[in-house]
């Protein structure tokens, strides 16, 4: 059976099409393999910059938490996804037994958002880690440093900072909590190096 030339056309050029697509959004999209550290020449700025737990009203900087592991999870209250993320964050840390030298930390990056609103959703869901609410300033160190995924909540974007304050970047999606088990316990069992 023959394909008439103008079919033929057109079919090529829908395949055409259809590559330099791929090839566009393959370019755009960030793709996440392994977790890449940042380099160690020292802290990123935003681990200096004032946050505030919304649950007890504490002042806290990233760089308090010097010596244990961090899991740090971008966040909105509208997103389910970041809800659902959550509840494995809590179901880890009983896994866990609640060890001291891990604390999980939920960013509020949605700039409609406010500390009262933020702290009414964790006492809804009983989260009983830190929550606040992202400034500005560290919004944007995340989504430049690391990935603009890092301000799409639904992506369910978390970061691990490691004891000697390494960032590492974790998969993009819902993570259960035994893939959160095995992500962290290496980081909880290493020794921090001295500086």
């Amino acid at each position: 059976m023959l394909i008439p030339y103008n079919l033929r056309r057109l079919i090529v050029t829908l395949l055409l099409v259809t590559l330099a697509l791929m090839a566009c959004t393959s370019a755009i999209l960030p793709t996440v393999s392994e977790p890449e550290a940042t380099p160690s020449s020292g802290a990123p700025d935003w681990f200096s910059y004032q946050m505030a737990d919304v649950r007890t009203g504490q002042p806290f900087t990233m760089s308090e938490f010097a010596g244990r592991v961090v899991l740090l999870e971008t966040m909105a209250q509208w997103c389910p996804t970041c809800e659902l993320q959550e509840n494995e964050v809590k179901k880890l840390h009983e896994l866990l037994g609640n060890p001291d030298d891990l604390v999980s930390i939920s960013l509020d990056v949605d700039l409609h958002e406010d500390e009262a609103s933020l702290k009414q959703y964790a006492e809804r869901l009983g989260y009983d880690w830190i929550l606040a609410v992202a400034p500005l300033e560290v919004a944007r160190a995340l989504g430049n440093l690391y990935s603009a995924q890092y301000l799409n909540p639904p992506a369910s974007p978390m970061l691990i900072i490691d004891k000697n304050g390494n960032v590492f970047g974790l998969p993009l999606g819902l993570k259960s909590t035994e893939s959160l088990k095995i992500t962290i316990e290496p980081y909880l069992n290493a020794v921090p190096e001295d500086k």
